[in-house]
C-alpha cells in the first residue's frame, strides 16, 4: 500500500464571534454551543479571498473529553467567485487543558490537537476542480478564532 501524501492547499483564519456564542446547553450528545463565524482570510497558490460572514462552528464537548466540531462557511474569492466549505473534526485536549480553553484561557499547541476533514462545494468554473477534493485541516487555536493548515489529500 502506498502511504498518503498530501500537499498544501490553504491556510484559513477565522473570525469567531465568541461573545455572541449560543449556549444550548447540555444535550443527550453533550454540552452544545453554535459560534457564529464573522469573517477571515483564506491563502494558497490556486485560491484566495475572504471569508464571507453568516457561517458557524456547531461545536459540541463530548462527555467523553473531546469537542466536535462542525463547521460551514462561504468563501469569496479575490476574482469574486463563491465556495461553500464545510469540516467536521475533534478538538483533543487533556481534562486541565480542556478546562482552561473552556474558560477562554489560551493554550499551548502542545496542550491540544485539532483535526479536521474538509470537503468543497462550487459551481465557479475556475474552481470546480474544488468538488472533487478531499481535503485534511491541521489547526490552531487563536485569539480572534482557529487557524487552519488544509492540505490536499494527493
Amino acid at each position: 500500500m502506498d502511504a498518503l501524501s498530501s500537499a498544501h492547499l490553504m491556510t484559513l483564519r477565522l473570525d469567531v464571534a465568541f461573545a455572541a456564542m449560543l449556549k444550548i446547553g447540555a444535550t443527550v450528545h453533550g454540552k452544545r454551543r453554535i459560534a457564529p463565524i464573522i469573517g477571515g482570510r483564506f491563502e494558497g497558490d490556486r485560491l484566495r479571498g475572504k471569508v464571507l460572514p453568516g457561517g458557524a462552528d456547531w461545536v459540541i464537548n463530548r462527555p467523553d473529553g473531546p469537542m466536535a466540531i462542525d463547521v460551514r462557511i462561504t468563501l469569496e474569492t479575490d476574482d469574486e467567485a463563491l465556495i461553500y466549505v464545510t469540516y467536521q473534526g475533534l478538538f483533543k485536549a487533556g481534562p486541565e487543558a480542556m478546562a482552561r480553553f473552556n474558560r477562554g484561557e489560551p493554550l499551548d499547541e502542545a496542550d491540544y490537537v485539532l483535526r479536521t476533514v474538509v470537503r468543497f462545494e462550487t459551481g465557479a468554473e475556475p474552481y470546480r476542480w474544488l468538488n472533487d477534493l478531499l481535503a485534511i485541516g491541521v489547526g490552531e487555536n487563536t485569539a480572534q478564532g482557529p487557524a487552519y493548515t488544509i492540505f490536499e489529500v494527493l
